[in-house]
Order: structure tokens, then sequence, then C-alpha cells
């Protein structure tokens, strides 16, 4: 039977502030080039997944560092107009946040990006609250702060919270948290030490004690592992306007889902969301349609 109960979400990662712009092509070397259209926005992986999450009708709280830079007043206001709840762990910082430089190629969806992420900006687990996890039905990990996620997954491990992680690329550190992780999201960029084939990588993280993991491709079938049980889940075939962020927002969904249904029921209901948020240009229009 499916819990239509509304969870609670724990996201911890990258805070970016996005600059899209739509554009025929990216520009080449000393070119410049106008574009057809932009939006602006808050971004980065777990904070788009953490919007979808709760767009999908949960609660839902971001842990990430945001600070007291003006830019930084336009992340906070925009996450509390979705509903967020921010646990910001530098808000003392006056540093500006990361920017993040984005061309969406019309005709494509493709798109390019220029961006920093949080290596400069590591936290410590001690800057986190005491009871963190109360209530928490699951955790999403992108990575960004590995620190924390190493840290908040064996904690949840113990309290039974199932761990997510968002692996869009192999980054120093994950081998720390996968002992702890139940779901291994993971694109087909994410090359542990070693692999260089999809066989490769699901051998290392079932090694790892994962015992959910599935790799995504773009518009090609996801396939997953389960209990060493291997398949693949069609995804649907759009033309997209726009593909910058759809991983972000299938995590985000996949969260949701697992809550409620099988493994390969939560990876397609969540291929079907990030497929519908491709027809729309930004991470965000998808919500509104």
């Amino acid at each position: 039977m499916t819990d239509l109960e509304p969870k609670y979400g724990l996201f911890v990662g990258l805070i970016t502030w996005d600059l899209i712009y739509l554009a025929t092509s990216v520009p080449t070397s000393n070119q410049k080039i106008v574009a057809s259209n932009y939006t602006v926005g808050s971004g980065g992986p777990a904070t788009n997944a953490a919007i979808c999450f709760n767009h999908l009708g949960n609660r839902t709280k971001l842990v990430a560092i945001v600070g007291n830079h003006p830019i930084s007043q336009l992340i906070q206001a925009e996450l509390t107009s979705y509903g967020i709840e921010l646990l910001d762990l530098a808000g003392d910082s006056t540093q500006p946040p990361p920017i993040s430089s984005i061309i969406v190629t019309q005709g494509t969806g493709e798109r390019a990006v220029i961006s920093i992420n949080a290596i400069k900006n590591q936290i410590s687990p001690q800057s986190l609250p005491e009871g963190i996890l109360e209530g928490v039905n699951i955790i999403l990990l992108d990575g960004h702060q590995m620190e924390l996620a190493q840290y908040l997954a064996s904690l949840a491990q113990k309290r039974n919270i199932p761990v997510v992680i968002d692996g869009g690329s192999w980054k120093p550190g994950w081998e720390k948290v996968l002992p702890y992780v139940d779901y291994a999201i993971c694109s087909a960029n994410f090359l542990p030490p070693g692999c260089r084939s999809q066989e490769e990588v699901f051998g290392y993280l079932t090694d790892a004690g994962v015992t959910h993991i599935a790799i995504t491709n773009g518009e090609n079938p996801i396939r997953y592992e389960s209990f060493s049980d291997c398949r693949v889940v069609l995804v649907p075939q759009i033309q997209a306007v726009d593909t910058l962020g759809a991983g972000d927002i299938f995590h985000g969904a996949f969260c949701h889902y697992i809550l409620q249904t099988s493994f390969p029921e939560a990876l397609a209901a969540a291929a079907q969301v990030a497929a519908n948020s491709c027809q729309f240009f930004g991470t965000k229009l998808w919500m509104d349609s």
C-alpha cells in the first residue's frame, strides 16, 4: 500500500547561486554571444534535490553553507519561498557563496557549466546541532561536505534511517561513506579508483557494502543492482529543452518514492519526474506545470 504521509528528509551538500542562459550555442574562444533567455536561482545537487523532494509533498531540511553575503540573502529568500528549512553551518561568513555560470544549448538541452564547489569550505561535524536526525526519514548526501557525510551516514545507519548518495562523480572520501549507504544512485561518470566499466563500478560498490545500486545514463536505460539482481529501468523519451539539474531532480524524486515503493519502481517514478523537468528551461519551472 502506498503511504502518502509527508516524510522528513535531510539533504546535505552544496548550495550555489546559478546564472543560467539559453543560447543557440556555446561561445568559442574570444567570442561574445547573446542569450535568448535567462534565469537565476539557487542550485547545487543537494539543493535541487531538496526542492524537488519538498515539492512532492514532504518536509525538507537542507544542511549546507550559505553565509552572510548579499547573494546569500537571495539564496535564503528563495529557499524559504520553496518551503526549505535551511541549516546554515557558516552563517557568519562574509565570503560569497559559490556561483555557477551555465549555458543551455537551445535545441538539444545540453548544458555547459563553470562553477566552484565547496572544497574550500568544509565543515566539521562538531558544527551540527544536537538531535540533527530527530524525526528524519531519509538522508541524501551529495559528497560536497564529505566529513559531514561520513558522520551523518554512520549515525543514520545506527538509527535505521536510509542513506542515499548522489554519485554524480567520484570524490575522495566516498570510500569512507559507502559502508553506511543503502542506495547509491550514480551517473555514468561515477568511476571509483580502478574502475573503467559499469560492471567494475557495481562490483566496487557491492564490495563496499551497498545493497542497492543504480547507474543513470541520460536518456538511456537505468542499470540497477539490488541484492545482486541486475536489471534495467527504461526512461521516458522526450525532446529535451534543458537537461540542467535533471540528475539532482531525479535524486530528490527517488528519495520521495523509495519511502513508498520498491527500488525499481522508485527509479522508474523518479525518471518520470526528471524527464518532465527536462521539458522546461531552468531547474524549477517544471514545478509550475
